[in-house]
């Protein structure tokens, strides 16, 4: 088992231990850290391999050493392929790559691909990694399946206010819909839905299961239909939130009037949807366990019948 998920079952038991830890690895500056720094980080957790199995309080490198080491491992390594993430699709970069309000101030086509584009790169680089396909390229398969969502869910974002335009559909109710109502549920289902399809080799082929030491026992489309799941409702829940909170907060805003003027408030919901999408990372993030169980009862028979155990383990993705 890698080494960050021992941490994840060891620490991260609870919403509120995850959260915390996620609050801490989604930490901008962790970007600036060379891949030099990775690397050694890296063979330092590679040399001992209890290093992040143990709680971090019984742990001999000291709890400040040791979550310094986390955050960067985590936030920088693919737990799967062992592999360094790219810069702008690591975790911490999320937050400063995207940004939403774009989307959901015009609802361009243009603007919606590139939202959906860097969403959807995400979720692949940090999806599982260990899904095999032996009569076709895996990542060709996945490249050609998100551009095809990436390209569906732009033209379905961008459909409400075409419509509303091209019918010349200009009454407060309609307005109300497509530009306050409408986005939130949206962006929630389209976000969830290029995530369940650029993973679905996942639960097509399947990904690997462990047991409660680590050791892989086979490979489970059960298991990797509930990973898909879970990051599936954990997106929706960050993008549908990211849309809606703000327009409340505006409302409100406005209602007190706090907001002078009407130039004011392309600047202030600009700055309500980056806050509450910094905010809501580590929420969506920590609604699942990094490290996911499965019960013994929800695997499939060819692999029970190698194991006496009852608890399975594998690696959520994010």
């Amino acid at each position: 088992m890698d080494a960050n998920l021992r941490l994840w079952r060891a620490e991260g038991q609870s919403f509120f231990q995850r959260f915390l830890l996620w609050a801490d690895a989604l930490d901008p500056l962790l970007l600036l850290k060379s891949s030099n720094e990775i690397k050694r980080t890296r063979l330092l957790i590679q040399s001992d391999e209890k290093t992040l199995s143990e709680p971090i309080q019984n742990n001999q490198y000291g709890k400040d050493v040791l979550i310094c080491i986390f955050f960067l491992f985590k936030s920088s390594v693919h737990p799967d392929t062992d592999k360094i993430i790219p810069v702008l699709l690591r975790p911490p970069g999320m937050s400063s790559s995207l940004n939403p309000e774009l989307s959901f101030s015009y609802y361009l086509l243009f603007l919606q691909f590139l939202f959906h584009s860097y969403a959807t790169a995400f979720t692949l680089v940090n999806g599982n990694g260990t899904p095999k396909a032996e009569e076709y390229s895996l990542q060709q398969k996945q490249m050609v399946l998100g551009l095809g969502a990436i390209s569906y869910a732009a033209c379905i974002g961008a459909l409400p206010l075409t419509f509303m335009n091209r019918y010349a559909l200009k009454s407060s109710l309609m307005q109300l819909v497509v530009r306050k109502l409408l986005p939130a549920p949206l962006f929630g289902l389209t976000s969830a839905f290029t995530v369940a399809v650029v993973r679905s080799p996942e639960f097509e082929n399947g990904i690997e299961v462990m047991d409660r030491n680590g050791n892989v026992i086979g490979v489970s489309k059960k298991a990797g239909e509930k990973a898909v799941m879970e990051t599936a409702l954990s997106r929706a829940a960050l993008f549908g939130t990211t849309f809606f909170l703000p327009e409340v907060l505006m409302y409100c805003a406005q209602r007190a009037r706090l907001v002078k003027t009407s130039r004011a408030l392309g600047p202030v919901r600009m700055f309500l949807v980056m806050s509450v999408l910094a905010g809501m990372l580590p929420v969506s993030f920590s609604m699942f366990p990094q490290c996911g169980e499965i019960k013994r009862a929800d695997l499939e028979p060819e692999i029970l019948s190698s194991t006496e155990e009852t608890e399975f383990f594998y690696n959520r993705g994010i």
